[in-house]
C-alpha cells in the first residue's frame, strides 16, 4: 500500500508540473488554434478553464474519495488527466483545447487530497509529519520540473508532445495503482472492464477514440478525397462537430459511457452516490468556487482586480453561497458534514492555506518579473531561472517541516516559517536595481522557499488530526481550494496595487524632453522607468509580506492545539 502512495505521489508531482509547463508552452499552443500572440486574452481560457476543472469540483471530488475509497478516485483522477491531456493534444480549435485543459485540472485536481487522505489512512497522527512532508515536496517540485520539462520537450518537438507524454504518463500510473491496490477491496475494480460489457465499452471507445483522431488531424488526403472528403463536411453550421466524423465520435463516447455505467457494480456505485452525497450542495458549492475563480482569473490587473463581467461572476458566488449556507441547515445529509469543521485548527488550516497561496503567488509571479526589469531583459528563461533557487529550497523545507512536526506544535512550524518567508519578502521589497547580482539575494530567495516549504506539512497535518477519517478527502480537499483561490485573488489584488504603484511613480518623472536632450529614448530616462517599475516590485512584495506576516500569526493563534506531534515521556505521564 505504500508503494502506491508513492506512486500517487509521483503523479501530483506530474500533474503540478503540468500546470507550469502551460505558461511556457502557451504560445505555441495559441499558435496551434490558430490564435496569434496579440490576441493573447482569448486564451486566458486556457488557464481558467484548468483552474475550474482543477479547484470548482474538488469538494465533490474529496468526498467521493472519502465515499468510495481514495485508491479508486485516485485511478479515476489519473483517467481523467490521460483523457484531457488526449484531448488537448489532439485539440484543433480554442474549445476544444479549453475543454481539455478543463478534464485536465479535473483530473489533477482529484489527486491532490486523495493522496493526503491516503497518508492519514496509513500513518497513525504522530508519524504523519514526515510522509505528508514528502507528498507535499513532490508536489512542489512539480513547479521545479515543469518549466524545464517543457522547455526540453518544446526543444525537440511540437507543444503537442507534451501533452501525449501526459496522456503515457497518466495511463501507466493508473494502471500500475490499479494492480497494486487490488488488496484494498473490490471497489477497486469498478475501473476495469470485464466481461461481454466491458468488451463492448472498449470496442466504443476505440471508435470514439480513432474518429477524434481522423477529426483533428484532418489529413489533407482524406479532405480532398471526393467520398471521403464529406466527413468533415458539417451537417449544419461550421463546428467540426457537427460533421460526420464529429458525431460518430460524440454518439460513440455516448455508447461508451452508456454500456460502461450498464455494469452492476457502477450502477450499485452511483446509486450510493446519489442516495449519500449531497449532489445539490455539491453543485451550489462549485457554482459559488466557479465564480470567485473567474471573477479574478478573467481580470485585467491593469484596470481593477476583477473586470466589469467579473462583478457579474461574484453576484453569482454570492447567490450560490447565499443558497448553499441556507441548504446546509436544512439537508440531512450535507456535502459538509455538521462539525466536520467543528475544532478551530481544522478552519484554521483552510484560513492559513488562504494567505499562504496569497503571498506564494507574488514569488512564484513577481521574482522573474523584477529580473527581467533588473539584469535579465533580454531573456525570460534566465529571468525565470532566478526563481529556482526559491523554489527548489521549497520542497527541502516542506521536508525538514514534515520532521519538525513530530516534536514541535504544528503551529510553532508553520508560524515559524511563514515568518521566515514575511522577512524574506521584506528584503526584497528593499532590491534594488543590482540586487540580483549579488549572493544576498540567493540567500533571501532560499530563506523565502524554506519559510513557504516549513508551513505545508504543518498545516496538512492540522487538518488531517482534527478532523473524523470518513472526511479526510474532503477537509484536505478545502485547503487545497483555499491556497489556490488565495493564489488567484493575491495575484489579482497585489498586481493591481503594484500597478498603481508604478503609474504613480511614472507620473512624477520628469518629461523625456527634459531628460533626453539629444532626442529619442536616451539610458538615463530608461534608468528612470526602471526605477518606476522596481517600484511596482516592491509594493507587491510589501503587499506579499504582509500577506505572509498574517498567515504566521494565525497558525501560531488557530494551529497551536492541533494533535499532531508524538508526546514525549513526561507529556505522556501528564495526559495519563
Amino acid at each position: 500500500m505504500r508503494a502506491v502512495l508513492w506512486l500517487a505521489a509521483i503523479a501530483v508531482a506530474f500533474a503540478a508540473a503540468d500546470t507550469y509547463v502551460v505558461v511556457l508552452a502557451l504560445p505555441d499552443m495559441m499558435a496551434g488554434v490558430g490564435l496569434s500572440i496579440e490576441e493573447l486574452q482569448r486564451a486566458a481560457p486556457v488557464i481558467s478553464g484548468f483552474l475550474l476543472g482543477y479547484v470548482a469540483v474538488l469538494p465533490l471530488i474529496g468526498r467521493l474519495a472519502d465515499l468510495l475509497g481514495h485508491l479508486p478516485v485516485l485511478v479515476a483522477g489519473l483517467v481523467v488527466f490521460a483523457f484531457g491531456s488526449f484531448l488537448t493534444a489532439l485539440s484543433w480549435d480554442l474549445t476544444a483545447m479549453v475543454v481539455g485543459r478543463f478534464f485536465q485540472g479535473l483530473g489533477g485536481g482529484a489527486l491532490v487530497p486523495a493522496t493526503l487522505a491516503l497518508v492519514a489512512a496509513l500513518y497513525p497522527v504522530e508519524r504523519r509529519g514526515v510522509p505528508l512532508g514528502l507528498v507535499s515536496a513532490v508536489q512542489e517540485l512539480g513547479s521545479v520540473l515543469g518549466p524545464l520539462f517543457g522547455a526540453v520537450v518544446l526543444a525537440v518537438a511540437d507543444w503537442r508532445a507534451i501533452f501525449l507524454l501526459n496522456l503515457v504518463v497518466g495511463a501507466v500510473l493508473a494502471i500500475a495503482i490499479s494492480r497494486l491496490g487490488r488488496s484494498a477491496g473490490p471497489r477497486a475494480s469498478l475501473v476495469e472492464p470485464s466481461g461481454s460489457i466491458g468488451v463492448a465499452a472498449l470496442l466504443m471507445l476505440l471508435v470514439a477514440g480513432a474518429a477524434f483522431v481522423l477529426l483533428a488531424v484532418e489529413p489533407t488526403t482524406l479532405v480532398q478525397d471526393l467520398t471521403w472528403g464529406a466527413l468533415y463536411v458539417p451537417a449544419v453550421g461550421s463546428s467540426r462537430w457537427l460533421t460526420p466524423l464529429g458525431l460518430i465520435t460524440i454518439i460513440a463516447a455516448l455508447g461508451f459511457v452508456a454500456t460502461w455505467m450498464a455494469k452492476p457494480g457502477v450502477r450499485s456505485v452511483l446509486r450510493r452516490i446519489t442516495a449519500e452525497v449531497d449532489l445539490l450542495g455539491a453543485l451550489l458549492l462549485s457554482i459559488t468556487l466557479a465564480g470567485v475563480i473567474l471573477a479574478f482569473a478573467t481580470a485585467d490587473p491593469e484596470v481593477a482586480v476583477f473586470s466589469d463581467q467579473g462583478v457579474w461572476y461574484l453576484v453569482s458566488a454570492g447567490l450560490a453561497l447565499l443558497g448553499f449556507v441556507f441548504h446546509l441547515r436544512r439537508a440531512q445529509n450535507p456535502i459538509v458534514p455538521r462539525g466536520a469543521f467543528a475544532r478551530m485548527p481544522a478552519w484554521g488550516s483552510v484560513l492559513v492555506s488562504f494567505f499562504v497561496g496569497a503571498a506564494l503567488v507574488a514569488a512564484l509571479i513577481d521574482v522573474p518579473l523584477f529580473a527581467r526589469t533588473t539584469i535579465h531583459g533580454d531573456s525570460q528563461l534566465r529571468a525565470a531561472l532566478v526563481l529556482l533557487e526559491f523554489l527548489v529550497a521549497l520542497p527541502v523545507g516542506a521536508v525538514v517541516g514534515g520532521f519538525l512536526i513530530r516534536r514541535l506544535p504544528a503551529g510553532v512550524i508553520a508560524g515559524g516559517g511563514m515568518l521566515l518567508a514575511a522577512v524574506a519578502f521584506v528584503f526584497m521589497a528593499r532590491w534594488d536595481a543590482e540586487a540580483l547580482r549579488s549572493l544576498s539575494s540567493t540567500v533571501v530567495l532560499v530563506a523565502g522557499g524554506l519559510g513557504f516549504g516549513l508551513a505545508l506539512a504543518p498545516v496538512n497535518a492540522a487538518v488531517l488530526a482534527t478532523t473524523e477519517q470518513s472526511v479526510h478527502g474532503l477537509t484536505t480537499s478545502f485547503t487545497v481550494v483555499a491556497r489556490m483561490v488565495g493564489m488567484l485573488v493575491g495575484i489579482s489584488a497585489l498586481t493591481t496595487i503594484g500597478l498603481r504603484s508604478y503609474y504613480a511613480a511614472q507620473a512624477d518623472l520628469p518629461s523625456l524632453s527634459s531628460v533626453c536632450t539629444g532626442g529619442g529614448m536616451c539610458e538615463e530616462y530608461q534608468d528612470l522607468l526602471i526605477g518606476a517599475a522596481i517600484s511596482q516590485e516592491h509594493t507587491v512584495f510589501a503587499g506579499a509580506a504582509v500577506c505572509a506576516a498574517i498567515a504566521a500569526l494565525l497558525s501560531v493563534v488557530l494551529l497551536w492545539g492541533a494533535p499532531t506531534r508524538a508526546l514525549s515521556p513526561s507529556e505522556t505521564v501528564t495526559a495519563l
